[in-house]
């Protein structure tokens, strides 16, 4: 018999088709180094698309462990599905052999085999990401209040992740960019990305993801992330290579009274989105006409059994929960990159406004630490700042006066 797994098309010897179905399941476990117990048979091919245990007892021809394989119709070639979870090595089978100039034929299961199949992936990477509430609320308040939601606005999140996979955003870092009603460019430089993660390795954090907002005019569509959205976050998901990796959308949404409410909503993009991306599946250029809840594929996919190349960006959005706690960093020095942008005057204004606090506490905001990064050459010096802050230990006297100088030449 042929029996075609998530692993492709292997044979399994059969003394004939008097053997019962659980002999077959010990011949399988022999010869192809799955248990018995995580089989399941059936001869419908669609038991390969199976997502959950539910699914699985939709199939129940090949149930009775006492039935023949002649009751089935089972004979010499014929192909049994075989569902299993778990990891395994699968042997090598028979080399194949170039049929004419041409190479190999390929036959009904071949292709099979090479199609690539989009379900939903159930489980995210991380049990959940935790927003520090200062740094997520001057992050809404901008876009809601100055720019009012008008055009996109995105940042870089900032944080730690714990073992249990929660990741806690303790800062945003907004990169230079260009947002438009359904659209958003990151003008990045690396100059001033190597700097922030620098500030953020002294303080112990690293870069773990990705928000940005989504404009009103959106909110007339009916999808979590519109196809661009999915494309950006695809990318920067797989550029991070970290796999507790979270994209956060923020958006305005009308409530029961009619008010306007802002929501934050994250996930994760599954795997397999950011797999197609990487090998250059999604179609990266939109016509008007183009609808924004799907994406484009460039080759056939197979979505709930149908060959399609538009598929329903939901496939690729995995949910996270969001809680919220109280980080270690102040978020009330003017951040980088908008349109109030930060001057001396601001930091000694800053600095007299929490001259009762010990001075490491008083540059305790990781905004300020990137302001003092980009001003008067003291980029290298900022890292080491920023441990002092992380560790809570005393600024060096130098230190201290150089700031203090600095903010007195306003």
């Amino acid at each position: 018999l042929r029996i075609r797994s998530r692993d492709g098309l292997e044979r399994v010897q059969v003394g004939g088709p008097h053997v019962s179905i659980s002999q077959l399941k010990a011949l399988i476990e022999s010869q192809l180094q799955i248990p018995i117990h995580n089989q399941t048979l059936s001869t419908d091919r669609n038991l390969l698309l199976a997502k959950t245990p539910a699914d699985l007892l939709r199939f129940t021809d090949m149930s009775d462990p006492s039935r023949p394989l002649s009751s089935l119709n089972l004979s010499h070639g014929s192909v049994v599905f075989l569902y299993y979870q778990g990891e395994r090595t699968v042997r090598g089978g028979a080399p194949v052999c170039p049929a004419g100039s041409f190479g190999r034929k390929m036959t009904m299961d071949d292709l099979i085999a090479k199609q690539t199949r989009i379900t939903r992936q159930e489980s995210p990477h991380c049990d959940s990401v935790s927003f520090d509430r200062d740094s997520a609320n001057a992050f809404q308040r901008y876009v809601n209040e100055t720019l009012a939601f008008a055009v996109k606005r995105g940042g870089f999140m900032y944080g730690t992740v714990s073992e249990e996979g929660r990741v806690e955003v303790d800062f945003i870092y907004e990169p230079p960019q260009q947002g438009m009603e359904d659209d958003l460019i990151l003008l990045r430089d690396p100059e001033e990305e190597k700097l922030v993660d620098a500030i953020a390795a002294g303080l112990g954090r690293k870069r773990v993801g990705f928000i940005f907002t989504q404009t009103i005019m959106q909110d007339k569509k009916d999808y979590n992330f519109s196809n661009k959205e999915v494309l950006q976050a695809a990318e920067l998901h797989a550029e991070s290579g970290l796999k507790e990796w979270v994209t956060v959308v923020v958006k305005l949404e009308a409530n029961e009274d009619g008010d306007a409410d802002v929501h934050f909503e994250a996930f994760q993009m599954s795997d397999m989105c950011v797999k197609l991306f990487k090998e250059g599946w999604f179609v990266t250029e939109f016509g008007e006409d183009d609808d924004p809840k799907l994406s484009k594929m460039k080759k056939e996919v197979v979505v709930g059994g149908k060959d399609v190349k538009e598929v329903d960006n939901d496939f690729f959005l995995v949910v996270v929960k969001i809680i919220d706690h109280q980080g270690p960093l102040s978020s009330t020095f003017p951040i980088e990159n908008r349109n109030n942008l930060a001057t001396m005057r601001t930091l000694k204004n800053h600095l007299d406004r929490t001259k009762s606090l010990p001075f490491v506490k008083r540059i305790a905001d990781f905004h300020l630490l990137l302001f003092l990064a980009m001003s008067h050459g003291l980029g290298s010096d900022v890292p080491a700042l920023a441990e002092c802050v992380s560790t809570e230990t005393a600024v060096p006297e130098g230190y201290q006066l150089l700031i203090e100088s600095m903010a007195n030449t306003s």
